[in-house]
C-alpha cells in the first residue's frame, strides 16, 4: 500500500523545531532542495497497489537513503544508523 511522502511539516510539540536548528547552508540541505522529489513519487508509485499489504515507507525515504548511501559509500546498515544519528541526514530524507 502506497504511502506518499509529507509535503508538510511538522513543527515539535515541546521544544524548538529540529528543522530550524540546522544549517541552511549545509551541502546536504542544499541538495534536499533541489531534488524534484515529486519526480520520484510519480514514477515510483506506480509499483504499489492502494489496498493491498501494510503501508509503505514514503518514497522519499527510499530514494534519499539510496542517494546518501551512493554520496557517503555506505552499506545498507551504516546508511540505515547514521539516518538514526544524523539529523542533517533525516532532514534529507523526509
Amino acid at each position: 500500500m502506497l504511502r506518499h511522502s509529507s509535503t508538510i511539516h511538522q513543527p515539535n510539540l515541546f521544544g524548538t523545531d529540529l528543522l530550524m536548528q540546522l544549517d541552511v547552508n549545509d551541502p546536504l540541505l542544499q541538495l534536499a532542495d533541489a531534488i524534484p522529489w515529486q519526480e520520484f513519487d510519480e514514477a515510483f508509485s506506480i509499483h504499489y497497489t492502494k489496498s493491498t499489504g501494510a503501508p509503505s515507507k514514503p518514497i522519499r525515504l527510499l530514494v534519499g537513503l539510496l542517494i546518501l548511501k551512493q554520496l557517503e559509500n555506505l552499506s545498507d546498515e551504516s546508511v540505515v544508523l547514521q539516518w538514526k544519528r544524523n539529523p542533517y541526514y533525516q532532514a534529507f530524507a523526509a
